[in-house]
Parts: C-alpha cells; structure tokens; sequence
C-alpha cells in the first residue's frame, strides 16, 4: 500500500515540476525576478538536514536488520525533519516579511505550493517515524524510511528547479 502512496504523491510532485516549468516558460522575466529573491543559502542548509535525516532513517533499517536498537537513528530522524520544518518556518516568515505571499506572482504561487505540500509531507513522515518508534517491527521501519525517502527525493529534485536553475 505504501508503494502506491509513494507513486502517487511522485506523480502530484511530477505534475507540480511541470506546470513550474510552463508558467515559467511562459514568464520567463517574471521568474528570474522572483527566483532572485529566494533564500538559496537557507534552502542549502534545509537540504543538508532533511538529506542526513534519510540517512538517519537507513541507519535505523540497518541497525534493526543487525538486531540493534534502531531507536536512536529513528528519534535522530524526527529531530532532524523538525529541524527542516524550522528552516521553512524561517523562509516563509521573512517572506511574509517582505510582502510576499501566495498571490505575488504566478512564482510566488507555486514556490508556496509546492513548498508548502512537500512541508506537509515532512510532518506525515515525522508522525509515521514517531509511531515505528513505539512499534519498530523490520516491516514498520522498511515501509517508514521509503516514505521518507520519497519525502528526501522529492526535496532533492525541487530545490535545485526552484531555488537554483535559471533560464
């Protein structure tokens, strides 16, 4: 069951990365405007953690394959996608800071949405953590860390589209 999950959320990012890539083709000055004012420092920092936090999550497989106690990779984990949370937290109060919002601009718009709903699905991966924590049966962490690392590869394909590349 999480296998369709998983295809199905990749096809909704999918969908999300080429509308991005339209409007953007379509208003290619408008983007480049806006994509200069996105925080590609705190969106690096945002990557480095939600990334160790799935290596945290596959060292908490292998040390329940090895018959260890995956416990403190799994809280490692849920500390680390918080932490990610907070780098958005960040992002989008300075943001709003500056007056922008989801109705800016087209840019605007979707960075909030695909942003936003990729944030939504680091919580849902930080609660399916916290419940293997209490039932960390092989198959509980197995389907847990590919979620999360559906969550990491999603991450890892939109920041460089929205933070980094330039037409």
């Amino acid at each position: 069951m999480m296998w369709i999950l998983i295809l199905g959320e990749l096809g909704v990012f999918g969908a999300f990365f080429v509308g991005f890539a339209v409007a953007h083709a379509l208003d290619p000055t408008g983007f480049e405007a806006s994509q200069a004012r996105v925080g590609r420092v705190l969106g690096g920092i945002a990557t480095v953690v939600l990334v160790t936090s799935g290596w945290s999550a596959a060292v908490a497989l292998q040390r329940k394959r090895a018959g260890l106690d995956p416990g403190p990779a799994l809280i490692g984990s849920m500390v680390l996608g918080l932490a990610f949370l907070g780098t958005k937290a960040v992002d989008y109060a300075d943001k709003f800071a500056h007056g922008i919002d989801i109705d800016t601009n087209t840019f605007w718009t979707l960075y909030f949405l695909m942003t936003g709903f990729h944030a939504m699905h680091v919580v849902l991966g930080v609660v399916i953590i916290g419940i293997i924590y209490f039932n960390d049966s092989l198959e509980n962490i197995e389907t847990g860390t590919a979620f999360w690392h559906m969550v990491d590869l999603i991450w890892v394909l939109l920041y460089p589209l929205v933070y980094l590349l330039r037409s």
